[in-house]
């Protein structure tokens, strides 16, 4: 069984690649070299899942996949962006993020957002490959729903008529941007 190496420390991400891809030996980076982390220094999704995949591939010598993503909010001209994770500073949580969004988007009705995720795929002597994930949706006024993480409980899914924090997990999984990013890497290692 080949092994498939994901340059992330986020269990939850690795645990995902397992039940995806059941055919390789999905291993998290952290049980290889301890302490692996590479500076996010690019200014889109792309620049820093391929900073992270590079790198890693590089360090090991072999294929890996790792990914990036985040909310972005048109009103905001595309905030957070790349700095979702840490959008109200270092040391914040998500809630402080959502706090922060709210904030920032006012009173505005035009609240319109995307869930984007890039994966990227790297390999020694190999040109980088990346898959694009994308849900459309809007941001709430307030925060509904208590499954899932980061800025699920204000984006809400017109087609289901809800937010991200009130669908199940396995729904969440059909619809999320990074299901979607993953559906295309899959097609890809199965024509290879």
């Amino acid at each position: 069984m080949e092994d498939l190496v994901i340059a992330s420390n986020n269990k939850g991400k690795i645990e995902d690649f397992k039940v995806i891809f059941p055919q390789y030996n999905v291993i998290g980076i952290s049980e290889i070299i301890e302490g692996f982390d590479v500076e996010e220094t690019g200014t889109t999704f792309e620049e820093n899942a391929k900073l992270k995949s590079e790198a890693a591939a590089k360090a090991l010598n072999k294929r890996v996949i790792a990914d990036d993503s985040g909310l972005n909010v048109d009103a905001l001209g595309g905030e957070p962006g790349v700095y979702s994770a840490r959008y109200a500073g270092e040391g914040k949580n998500d809630d402080d993020n959502i706090e922060k969004v709210l904030n920032n988007l006012g009173d505005t009705d035009q609240r319109d957002a995307q869930f984007i995720c890039i994966i990227s795929m790297s390999a020694p002597d190999e040109e980088t490959i990346q898959f694009k994930g994308v849900v459309e949706g809007e941001i709430t006024r307030i925060k509904c729903g208590a499954n899932g993480f980061g800025y699920d409980p204000i984006f809400y899914l017109k087609q289901k008529g809800k937010t991200m924090a009130q669908l199940s997990p396995e729904e969440k999984n059909q619809i999320s941007h990074r299901k979607r990013a993953i559906e295309k890497l899959e097609r890809y290692l199965k024509d290879e």
